[in-house]
């Protein structure tokens, strides 16, 4: 590539370095306000030029960035932040922008970036939206968590579970709340209903987007009908994450990538052994661990390898590696089906 750089993304600003290695001239510089327009206007001076290569890392803002590159006719290369940082070595000198971009750069020049995938625009598109339902989903329990927690607070007699899911229990729940809490209490019981009832159409809404989603995406109709508990949103979700040939050689590294993986002793890290990672996409590994749950039934196929875990550790373990089980199966399911998983069904 005649002209190879690094672009290191902030709210702000977004500092460039590149070379030009037919000249050997380098260019370094800020484009500020960090949006599209002034991106865009900034890329005009490689109109009409096709050897042209810029690393970015994988953090908030990449989308619009490479996007906007890829309108440019350049070629755009993710970086993984974590593995970028290692790349780095031992730190010498202060870290600042100008170093970052400047390293990339390097990484680019000497093709050692450890690159990402950069997902069409659909399955983005569906990963916001995936994003987006989890959110809401999150903030409805929080909601209903204070509520519990004002009726303990002030002596109320506690609920049955499941009370919010029913319109007998709702009502059950103002009675109760008029009968034994404060006029404060009341107000804030009052307040998490209704925000609740907001939060639950806004769910229902971006569900109905998700099953449509999930409907008409290749890998999500076959996971689904090939994989017990795993329904169209979880399916739409693996196949998002997971999807296109050649993602991942194992399956070991799609469960490494969704974060179920389980840590290690190692000097560079403060938490202790043993546990999740977490590393992964937050919204897969809810998904995927609420797929696993379904083996508790005694209709699971694999429901003898459910219990025999439940007995030996407890439920959560078990819902683990029944999760884990699941990423495994659909990483070949998708190797199978490689870049056809994304096409539209």
């Amino acid at each position: 590539m005649p002209i190879v750089g690094g672009l290191d993304i902030h709210r702000k600003q977004i500092t460039f370095d590149y070379l030009d290695t037919e000249t050997g001239q380098v260019r370094r510089g800020q484009i500020s306000p960090a949006d599209r327009a002034h991106l865009r206007a900034w890329l005009a001076r490689f109109a009409g030029r096709q050897d042209v290569a810029f690393a970015l890392e994988g953090c908030a803002g990449w989308r619009y960035v490479a996007e906007e590159l890829a309108a440019a006719g350049v070629t755009a290369h993710l970086a993984e932040p974590a593995d970028t940082a290692f790349a780095r070595g031992r730190k010498r000198h202060a870290k600042t922008d100008k170093t970052d971009a400047r390293h990339l750069r390097m990484l680019l020049a000497e093709d050692r970036v450890p690159e990402c995938w950069i997902p069409p625009a659909r399955i983005l598109e569906c990963r916001a939206l995936l994003e987006l339902y989890n959110d809401l989903r999150r903030e409805r329990t929080a909601w209903a968590q204070r509520i519990h927690a004002v009726l303990f607070h002030q002596g109320a007699p506690p609920l049955g579970e499941g009370v919010l899911r029913t319109e007998q229990g709702v009502a059950g729940l103002r009675a109760a709340a008029a009968a034994h809490l404060s006029p404060v209490g009341q107000l804030q019981v009052a307040t998490a209903l209704e925000v609740i009832d907001a939060l639950e159409a806004r769910l229902h809404a971006v569900r109905h987007q998700l099953l449509d989603a999930a409907r008409h995406l290749a890998g999500a109709k076959v996971l689904a009908a090939r994989l017990y508990g795993v329904g169209p949103v979880t399916a739409l979700a693996i196949t998002c994450w997971l999807g296109g040939a050649g993602r991942f050689s194992s399956s070991r590294q799609a469960v490494r990538f969704a974060g179920l993986d389980i840590t290690v002793s190692s000097s560079d890290r403060k938490g202790p052994p043993g546990k999740l990672s977490r590393q992964g996409p937050p919204v897969l590994r809810w998904a995927v661990y609420e797929a696993g749950k379904a083996h508790a039934r005694t209709s699971a196929p694999d429901h003898g390898y459910y219990v025999a875990v439940k007995d030996r550790k407890n439920s959560k373990r078990a819902c683990l590696s029944e999760a884990r089980k699941i990423l495994r199966q659909a990483h070949h399911i998708l190797a199978e089906l490689g870049d056809d998983a994304l096409a539209a069904a």
